[in-house]
């Protein structure tokens, strides 16, 4: 596929449920209303409003399908909301839906760690990552030249660097929550 001057646009396949309200109106959409879904998209980490099926049923943490074709719960992606503007519920939710995608994309997250680079000839990216500063920065660098991470485990035993799951779930709710000046994970 030839691609000229910007990338073809990428869809979120899978978006994973924060809060739903069976009769409610869309935020994002006028006039629409139904089951609205907030939830949390797993490839690019933003807050989007999804239209259910009627009759759907949903759970906090749920895995949905919005990709393009086969939807089978989701009648339509609305839009992007910010985080001021869902509700505490999927506010209090949150931490642990952001978890629960790292745990189950871990190879992405381990690619990250595998590959990230300076930012600025002060600032390395791996830095940005909380309880990872100058030391473990300088020790993981020097482990990923002698053989690249395999897994969270393999990190934290090579590297001693504790809960990276919670420490890369951290860092993507301060992105979510608008507490970065830089993201490394959320797109905008």
């Amino acid at each position: 596929m030839e691609r000229v001057g910007t990338q073809p646009r990428k869809y979120e396949e899978h978006a994973y449920v924060l809060d739903y309200v069976g009769r409610g109106k869309s935020r994002t959409v006028r006039g629409r209303d139904g089951i609205i879904i907030t939830a949390l998209g797993e490839e690019r980490l933003t807050i989007l409003e999804l239209l259910g099926v009627p009759n759907s049923t949903f759970e906090t943490g749920e895995k949905v399908y919005i990709g393009k074709e086969g939807r089978t719960k989701i009648l339509s992606v609305l839009g992007k909301l910010d985080y001021n503007s869902i509700s505490s519920v999927a506010q209090d939710d949150l931490p642990t839906v952001v978890e629960k995608i790292v745990s189950e994309n871990e190879q992405r997250f381990i690619d990250y760690m595998n590959n990230s680079q300076p930012l600025t000839p002060r600032i390395h990216a791996l830095e940005l990552i909380p309880g990872i500063g100058k030391t473990y920065m300088k020790v993981t660098l020097e482990e990923r030249e002698k053989k690249k991470f395999v897994d969270f485990k393999d990190l934290q035993e090579r590297v001693g660097f504790k809960e990276p799951v919670k420490q890369i779930s951290k860092r993507i709710m301060e992105e979510i929550t608008g507490n970065s000046r830089m993201n490394l994970f959320v797109k905008r």
